[in-house]
């Protein structure tokens, strides 16, 4: 399946990466990620008759840089701008870890753009994830070393082992090294005090539409305990724990990964 690569404007213009005719399947990648992680998905959704989109956030991967600090909420409003540039007035809009809490805001703010709803690896809402002094130990380890003058690619070694469960291959360590490494720094620094402290969530309860909560079960940013909570508190919601992957599931069990995602849309594994 060719994936294709376009720009979205206006500025700052969001570079997507997108297969396939269909319904609109659309990938939001975590806070330390880009497009890039979803190349597998977008590959095999595109194929089994999706339109399949994954958007590099803005600030992140080949999409423009801004001026001025983040407003989390412009992560939702570039989503719903990607759909309006493909013509999709509704889409299925699957997000990890921070790609999860913009598919929250997404749903919070516009959600007649939202036909079903995945949250990978996803942390929101709870009063463990709010908690002041959790957010600001997090924040230090992440930010002070961009601070101190580390590059993302001096850091990405050290910060992959906070984010991986221990079966990841060598080659999956790779990857997601070198999606550390190629972090834009301001937009990353920006992201993580944004997406950190944006408590702004709406009730689990509201949720509205068909929605799949995945989690890694060695994840340790987002435990499992947290995706039950999520997945028991969404109405009609259904948890998929997938054996011995972190943080960042898609990559490290891509097939458990993508029978969990293909069984919920409906389509072969």
């Amino acid at each position: 399946m060719p994936v294709r690569t376009e720009r979205v404007g206006p500025a700052p213009e969001l570079c997507v990466d997108h297969a396939g005719d269909g319904p609109a399947l659309v990938f939001l990648h975590g806070v330390g990620g880009n497009r890039s992680n979803w190349r597998g998905q977008v590959e095999r959704f595109g194929a089994a008759g999706f339109h399949a989109i994954a958007i590099d956030a803005r600030g992140y991967g080949e999409s423009d840089g801004y001026a001025g600090p983040l407003v989390f909420t412009d992560f939702a409003d570039d989503v719903a701008r990607v759909l309006d540039r493909f013509g999709q007035p509704r889409a299925t809009i699957c997000g990890l870890s921070m790609g999860g809490r913009i598919a929250l805001d997404l749903w919070r703010r516009h959600p007649e753009r939202i036909e079903r709803l995945v949250l990978a690896d996803t942390s929101a809402g709870s009063k463990e994830t709010q908690d002041p002094a959790r957010i600001e130990a997090f924040l230090a380890a992440r930010r002070q070393p961009l601070l101190d003058g580390l590059t993302p690619a001096q850091l990405a070694p050290t910060l992959v082992e906070t984010l991986i469960g221990p079966n990841a291959t060598p080659a999956q360590r790779a990857e997601l090294v070198a999606s550390l490494a190629a972090l834009q720094r301001d937009g990353y620094l920006k992201a993580l005090e944004a997406v950190t402290r944006f408590t702004d969530f709406p009730a689990f309860e509201s949720i509205a539409v068909p929605t799949l909560v995945i989690v890694g079960s060695e994840d340790r940013i987002a435990p499992p305990h947290i995706a039950r909570a999520m997945a028991d508190a969404i109405p009609g919601a259904r948890l998929a724990v997938l054996d011995g992957a972190g943080h960042i599931s898609n990559i490290e069990a891509p097939d458990a990964f993508d029978a969990a995602l293909a069984d919920f849309l409906g389509v072969p594994a």
